[in-house]
């Protein structure tokens, strides 16, 4: 039974030998006998021989490798023998024990771990922090398996490797441990160590940075080593997301990596059973205050989750209605002056553009053009509170955050459109006026048609069609026409609110985004079949049967509308037979269109169609998250009343104004009193008694300290800690019904074998021990048989 034993062995070990042996072994190393036999013994298993040959053989290397370079440690713990594990980890010297650990922690064998960790050699902690690469410069082998990147890379840590494997028991022990994550240097760190590492290998620097971020965005280590792991969960999906446009190579992961950050803030969110854990959540008070009925919430993990666009978080709001009707009325009625504003010329303007009118005959014709109109006061009036309302925003928001939000760009650019077209219209009333001024003063007669004015009074009382094309008011009429059609294009902001207006005002942005990025290529090729063209015909200026091309404005004008096939193809056309300047100039129109009208504007059809679908696909999330942005701006204390209103001070500004001034005042005298009392103590205390003041002073700040160590955890961490604990719990769950069970067979296989070199043992000792019971037996019945033989003879002889 044994030899069988034995046979099978050999096959097994004779079978890994064979194929591409020849490329690990290194040359004039071979295993003898006993080695070989070590190795086969703690890779299945067998406990009683590994444990003979460790006690009994002298002659044994027990660091010996196979043809892979594993010793007997690896090939125990990667079959997960904790016996054989047990064993070995008791002699000295014993080699690879980080390799066995790595390899523990990526197979989840948590009591082989914490076998691991009981050796001697993680007793002062420091060989927890350091990777295989940082271990090189030791003269141990600790890691002389992966110090080149074998199984794991060089860069990777045991703490970083639990991290990756989600393994929520080993992290737990490796943190009690004192092993941490260390947050990799900003991207453009230029401290000498990221700038040695980038310059010997930027490629390897640059996935260590990477197996990093992906141990610090794990939900394991999120969840056991942060005291808010929501905010640090939303601060460094930000950070992942930012570092996803600055290293391009990892683009994907970075993007993946922060995707898993808000999966991780939202999977904790929907672990709340009450009202309180979730405003404990979206509040992220670390103190808990309990809001009044005349208090808000500040809502800050909220507005980090809206500003990092964790998507799924906007099902959880709800708005203050009323500020958001009010604000919606305010700017439905600006639109409505705007369209009244335009109402007096529906039908077409009565005075054409070479002809004048006047109230009575003295009168400059410009004066009556650029009066302001009701509505148009009123229009200026809401101007200048939404002005106000942005900025106050500014002011609270600070510009950077300002211009990160694409409807504020929005709302300045129309806003500035308004006050330059006012102006201009300001400043052309100002010189009319002038001009009427210099007519009511030097002109006796009742009419001016028949009197000669200055030049520049004579101007203003031309008709239009003798305007200078730079003129204030002309400037003014075309600035105001680009802020109307601004403003009407600002009521998509709301159409969030609506369900059914929501998404496509949400695929509209994203086809604006699209038609962006299209641009740039759209601009480089009509750049250049524009300049190109213009090369061509700008010789034959009026020797064609059009203008087109003659000019670098014609050659714009006769491209941009080619688009839309407003264009002939006489543009190419010559007066002169010049058929070889002709046959270029149809071959490059003709590829202009081609590529133009076939290719790209089909190209842009396609990516709007494809983020239409994206949009569709998960319309419910998208269409709920822009509805929580246009909510959570509705949010914030303050900018309650709408514009014009705004502009009115409130009874609550003067409070706070009050209020502001109080802390100055306050902040000022004790600034002062400081200084008058540190000038006393400099002249009148004594060196031994400050020294006496400090030792107090220190004796107290200990005290402080340990009370606040030893203090009692508030009530957001208490919450915290139990939605964790929900989380690790279900994660761990949902991780034992994933697990394959091929897994579970192969421990059950491997338990089996140990069990089966055991029971052979207890056999073996069994039939030894049999056998020296028969052999007594037999040395006892022997000696009785000749007491006996003795006797009879005896007796015979009497």
């Amino acid at each position: 039974m044994q030899r069988r034993h034995t046979t099978l062995r050999e096959k097994g070990r004779r079978q890994a030998i064979r194929g591409p042996a020849y490329m690990f072994n290194e040359k004039g190393t071979s295993l003898t006998p006993e080695e070989e036999r070590f190795l086969d013994s703690a890779e299945y298993g067998n406990i009683p021989v590994v444990r003979k040959m460790l006690e009994e053989s002298k002659t044994l290397n027990f660091n010996c490798v196979d043809y892979m370079g594993q010793n007997a440690l690896q090939l125990a713990v990667g079959n997960e023998h904790l016996e054989v594990t047990e064993l070995l980890l008791k002699k000295e010297n014993l080699a690879r024990v980080g390799d066995a650990l790595l390899l523990a922690i990526s197979k989840g064998y948590v009591r082989i771990v914490e076998a691991i960790l009981n050796h001697p050699a993680f007793a002062q902690g420091q060989r927890l922090t350091l990777s295989p690469l940082e271990q090189e410069l030791r003269d141990d082998d600790f890691y002389a398996y992966d110090e080149d990147g074998t199984r794991f890379s060089h860069d990777i840590t045991p703490i970083i490797l639990a991290a990756h494997c989600q393994e929520y028991e080993i992290l737990h022990i490796l943190l009690l441990k004192g092993a941490r994550i260390e947050r990799p240097h900003d991207y453009f760190c230029k401290c000498s160590e990221c700038t040695e590492k980038q310059r010997k290998d930027s490629f390897s620097h640059s996935r260590s940075r990477m197996n990093a971020y992906k141990g610090l965005a794990s939900a394991a280590y999120l969840s056991l080593s942060s005291e808010d792991p929501v905010l640090t969960a939303l601060e460094l999906s930000n950070e992942l997301a930012r570092l996803a446009n600055i290293e391009t190579e990892f683009k994907n992961d970075y993007r993946k990596l922060s995707m898993q950050c808000k999966d991780f803030v939202v999977g904790v969110l929907d672990l709340c059973r009450d009202t309180e854990e979730v405003e404990a959540i979206l509040n992220g008070d670390v103190n808990f205050q309990v809001w009044s009925d005349h208090h808000r919430p500040s809502l800050s993990r909220i507005k980090l989750a809206i500003k990092y666009e964790v998507k799924k978080l906007g099902r959880t709001l709800r708005s203050p209605f009323m500020k958001f009707v009010a604000h919606a009325v305010s700017f439905t009625i600006f639109l409505g002056l705007l369209v009244v504003n335009a109402s007096d010329r529906f039908e077409g303007v009565k005075t054409l553009p070479n002809e004048t009118f006047t109230d009575y005959p003295k009168q400059i014709f410009r004066v009556k053009t650029t009066q302001f109109s009701w509505t148009e006061m009123l229009i200026m009036k809401w101007v200048l509170g939404m002005i106000w309302s942005e900025c106050k925003e500014i002011w609270e928001e600070g510009p950077r955050e300002y211009v990160l939000h694409l409807w504020n760009l929005l709302d300045f650019g129309m806003l500035s459109i308004f006050v330059a077209s006012f102006t201009a219209r300001f400043m052309a009333f100002l010189k009319a006026s002038e001009a009427q001024l210099y007519v009511d003063q030097h002109v006796q007669d009742d009419t001016l048609h028949n009197v000669s004015l200055p030049p520049e009074v004579a101007y203003f009382t031309y008709a239009r069609d003798k305007w200078w094309p730079s003129d204030p008011q002309i400037i003014s009429e075309g600035l105001y026409a680009i802020a109307v059609v601004l403003s009407f294009s600002r009521i998509a902001y709301i159409l969030p609110a609506n369900e059914s207006f929501g998404p496509l005002q949400i695929s509209l942005g994203r086809t604006v985004k699209d038609i962006f990025k299209f641009m740039v290529i759209f601009i480089m090729v009509f750049v250049a079949f524009m300049i190109g063209m213009f090369n061509l015909y700008s010789y034959y200026r009026g020797a064609k049967y059009n203008p087109a091309f003659t000019t670098v404005e014609e050659s714009f004008k006769t491209l941009f509308w080619s688009i839309f096939g407003l264009s002939e193809v006489i543009s190419v056309v010559l007066k002169y037979d010049h058929k070889f300047i002709e046959n270029i100039g149809y071959v490059l129109y003709g590829v202009y269109n081609v590529t133009m009208v076939v290719v790209l504007l089909n190209m842009l059809i396609a990516m709007i169609n494809n983020s239409y679908q994206e949009i569709e696909e998960d319309a419910d999330v998208e269409w709920k998250f822009a509805r929580a942005k246009l909510w959570l701006s509705y949010f914030d204390e303050g900018r309650t009343l709408p514009a014009p209103f705004n502009l009115v001070p409130s009874p609550k500004s003067f409070y706070y104004l009050i209020m502001r001034i109080k802390m100055c005042l306050i902040k000022l005298c004790k600034s002062k009193a400081k200084s008058c009392e540190n000038d006393l103590e400099m002249g009148m205390l004594n060196s031994k008694f400050r020294k006496t003041r400090y030792q107090a002073g220190m004796r107290n700040s200990e005290k402080l300290t340990a009370n606040n160590t030893y203090s009692k955890p508030t009530r957001y961490q208490k919450i915290m800690k139990r939605l964790i604990k929900r989380y690790v719990l279900k994660a761990q769950v949902d991780r034992e019904n994933d697990e394959v069970n091929e897994g579970e067979l192969k421990e059950i296989k491997q338990d089996i074998s140990s069990l089966r070199y055991e029971l052979l043992e207890e056999k073996s000792q069994a039939t030894g021990e049999l056998a020296d019971l028969i052999q007594q037996l037999s040395e006892k019945f022997g000696k009785n048989l000749n007491k006996d033989h003795l006797r009879v003879n005896k007796g015979k002889d009497i």
